[in-house]
């Protein structure tokens, strides 16, 4: 999905730091936190956790001493991570019972990603509520595929501190999982899988210059009729990552695909320091 940045309509005018008015502003509208409610069917209890769910870092930073109580949403992001990714797995779990470990690994796995979360929160507007600083608003931060993903999560957060497991479910479901749950589940049927990860590991490691990833099987076990392989992804002679499967061909696409999120993960911290 292609994102653009939108004008916030939840932010006074901005002030830096030293500015005098800067204790006082960057405060959300009422009208705007009504509609943002509205949007995410959840009215807060807690109205602080929702604007801190909204505060990137860059905020809390430029403020410092100005304002020393203000929060980011980066531990409400790691704990939204956590709660989406066991909705997300109890859902596919209960509703896909055929499946083995590694198909429902795969569901999961494309409905808690980074990229789609992004999607979600693009489509529920959520850039245009974040509370930036000076310097990633003028970067264009209401659009940057890590910064709502970022928020997503932290706005789950919030919503599972305010109401509880069932609140958070709710928005999960009707946002997160059921648009896309069916078209997956087909995918996964069509393919064998979910996607072809081999290519996409491939095309990854062409963009980084880092050369073909080569797939070695390391092991395998169990009975011929329940036989799992194990097989271990190199590129430069380096291991990446191992996968497995009930075939060999499965192993190598679990390979791939927990290479990708080995190599997305590593250079998350060095990517959001980029935008």
């Amino acid at each position: 999905m292609e994102f653009s940045a939108q004008s916030p309509k939840t932010l006074n005018e901005m002030p830096s730091a030293g500015d005098p008015a800067a204790a006082d502003s960057g405060v959300t509208d009422p009208v705007a936190i009504e509609e943002l409610e509205a949007t995410l069917a959840h009215r807060f209890a807690q109205a602080e956790l929702l604007e801190r769910a909204l505060t990137h870092s860059s905020l809390a930073h430029e403020r410092g001493a100005a304002e020393p109580e203000r929060e980011d949403n980066e531990t409400l992001e790691f704990l939204g991570d956590a709660v989406v990714g066991m909705i997300a797995a109890e859902y596919v779990f209960r509703r896909y019972p055929e499946l083995l470990e590694g198909d429902l690994t795969r569901l999961r796995g494309a409905l808690v990603s980074r990229r789609h979360l992004a999607e979600v929160a693009a489509e529920l507007k959520l850039g245009k509520y974040l509370l930036l600083g000076r310097g990633e608003e003028h970067s264009g931060g209401r659009a940057k595929t890590a910064l709502l993903a970022n928020a997503m999560e932290a706005v789950i957060g919030a919503i599972y501190l305010d109401a509880g497991l069932e609140a958070a479910r709710k928005l999960i479901e009707a946002r997160v999982i059921a648009p896309v749950i069916g078209p997956l589940r087909q995918q996964l049927t069509a393919s064998g899988g979910m996607g072809d990860f081999k290519s996409a590991l491939q095309e990854l490691l062409q963009a980084q210059k880092q050369g073909q990833p080569d797939y070695r099987t390391t092991g395998e076990d169990g009975p011929d009729h329940r036989k799992q392989f194990f097989v271990e992804v190199r590129v430069g002679g380096t291991a990446l990552a191992e996968g497995e499967g009930r075939t060999r061909k499965h192993a190598e696409q679990d390979a791939a695909r927990r290479a990708i999120d080995k190599l997305r993960g590593d250079n998350l911290q060095v990517a959001g320091e980029a935008e």
